[in-house]
Parts: structure tokens; C-alpha cells; sequence
């Protein structure tokens, strides 16, 4: 956090501030994705919460891996409860509530290293920059996708698992 929030209404701002300018760009892919009209504004809060829990779970010390699972997973189990109650398939609700929180800045440092690397030559600081970055962006796909996944995991297994 670069921002250093000293106190709890400071916090609250930020979070406000998170949590609204995500739900611009989850509005604007669930219109790419052609979701209903009606499910538009359950796409926005659910980009909210997720980077919204995520924003904060950093704020108090979580790794931005552990704190995007986290947030995903809240994402898809909020999902999952719209779709029982609105009757639709809860990647509806939940693909572009998920996008804002896609690691765009760290895939393209780590593109950004490979093509120094490609221009420059090899130099151990780029390869460390280059090595970080994507780790952290594939890491932060992971976290998605897995808590995209973890309501489907949870609830609609047919068979025990023991």
C-alpha cells in the first residue's frame, strides 16, 4: 500500500474509492459478454466486494495471492446464491466481477523485462524483474480461477469425499 491510512474513516474512504472504481470495468466486460440488462448491477457489486475484500486483506498484511483467492472465492459464493435466486448460470454474476482484479501491471512489467531482456541482453536484474513479476501474475491467475471454481468444488459435488 503506498498510501499510509492512519485512520478508520481514511480506510473507509479508500475502501469506498476501491470498490467503486472497480465496478467500472466490471460493467463494462459484462456488457462485452453480453450479460442481461438485469444482472448488470449485480456484476458491479460483485466487482465491488471482491476488490473491496481483497483491498482490505491487503491493507491488514495478506500477500496479493492469498488475498485475490479469498476475494475470489467470496465473489463465487455470493455468485452462486444470485443464481439460485435470479435462476441463471452463476458465471453471469461472476466472470466480470473477477476481471478488475486480473494483474494487468505485473504481466506487462514481466513482458516489458522480456523484451528489455531480448533488447539489451541478459542481466541479472531484469531476469529478477522479469522472474517476479510473472510468478506474481500467474500466481494471481491461479487465485482467480481457483476461487472461481471453489463454490462448484463445494457444492455441487455428486459424490463424498471420503
Amino acid at each position: 500500500m503506498n498510501v499510509l491510512i492512519n485512520s478508520n474513516f481514511d480506510l473507509f474512504l479508500a475502501l469506498l474509492n476501491d470498490m467503486f472504481f472497480a465496478m467500472i470495468p466490471a460493467v463494462g466486460f459484462a456488457l462485452v459478454f453480453n450479460v442481461p440488462a438485469k444482472a448488470l448491477k449485480y456484476c458491479a457489486i460483485g466487482g465491488a466486494i471482491g476488490h473491496g475484500t481483497r483491498f482490505l486483506l491487503m491493507h491488514y498484511g495478506a500477500p496479493l495471492e492469498w488475498a485475490t483467492l479469498c476475494a475470489a472465492t467470496t465473489v463465487g459464493m455470493i455468485g452462486v446464491h444470485w443464481s439460485h435466486r435470479f435462476l441463471a448460470h452463476p458465471k453471469v454474476f461472476t466472470v466480470a466481477a473477477l476481471i478488475p482484479m486480473v494483474p494487468g501491471v505485473f504481466a506487462f512489467k514481466a513482458m516489458i523485462a522480456v523484451v528489455e531482456i531480448n533488447h539489451l541482453g541478459y542481466s541479472p536484474e531484469l531476469w529478477a524483474m522479469m522472474i517476479d513479476n510473472l510468478i506474481k501474475t500467474l500466481f494471481t491467475i491461479a487465485a482467480l480461477a481457483i476461487g472461481l471454481a471453489m463454490p462448484g468444488l463445494l457444492f455441487y459435488r455428486r459424490k463424498s469425499i471420503v
